[in-house]
């Protein structure tokens, strides 16, 4: 597939490499282009353009937006709307806010009643968004190293997009739990929250979620 990942921080980054390895055609969106780390990710994978936000939106066939949850939306303007429609969109951000962790739990700017996937999915309603990658660190998210596959909890309204992304998502290593529709984002965006606890608590950023079944 052609794929245009929205982000050049660490999550677009991680993801552009991965899609890459797995033998796709890669753009990375920017909007900080003369960024130390930038420069450095253009030194160090001459196989990856990077290119403007707009630029990626309108290259991929698959698009993996993978900026802070703050400016998904701004993203997407700049992006133009029109490049997203009739794409799979994976949505790996999560809704935290400036404020920070209070004992190691962070804070949203949502509420349990809508989720940032919603918001997100109601602004660009052409596209299939579907919530993934926003439960692990970017370290873990290809390829993890565990002794059993660690699970991903994904959610969106359309089975074809979802049925893509269970397929990245095993080639990436991991295992697919669906939640179901769009909604089911309420409850996997705080998942971050309680993976990050460890981190900031006891500087523990190697774990990953899996989902036992009887």
């Amino acid at each position: 597939m052609k794929v245009g990942i929205l982000g050049s921080g660490e999550v677009g980054q991680t993801l552009a490499k991965a899609f890459t390895a797995e033998g796709h055609s890669t753009i990375l969106g920017t909007h900080h282009p003369h960024k130390n780390e930038v420069k450095d990710f253009i030194s160090n994978n001459p196989r990856i353009k990077v290119d403007t936000f707009e630029v990626a939106a309108a290259y991929g066939e698959l698009l993996a937006l993978c900026v802070s949850g703050d400016a998904a939306e701004a993203v997407i303007d700049l992006a133009g709307a029109k490049n997203f429609s009739g794409k799979t969109v994976i949505d790996t951000t999560n809704p935290i806010a400036k404020q920070p962790p209070a004992n190691g739990v962070l804070k949203y700017f949502t509420t349990m009643d809508q989720s940032l996937s919603e918001i997100i999915q109601k602004k660009i309603p052409d596209a299939f968004v579907v919530k993934a990658f926003n439960s692990v660190g970017n370290s873990l998210m290809y390829k993890p190293s565990f002794d059993t596959k660690p699970s991903m909890f994904i959610c969106g309204n359309d089975d074809g997009a979802k049925k893509t992304v269970t397929d990245i998502l095993t080639a990436f290593g991991w295992e697919t739990e669906d939640m179901g529709k769009i909604e089911a984002a309420r409850a996997i965006e705080p998942l971050c929250m309680l993976w990050c606890i460890p981190g900031f608590l006891k500087n523990s950023w190697t774990h990953a979620f899996k989902l036992l079944k009887a």
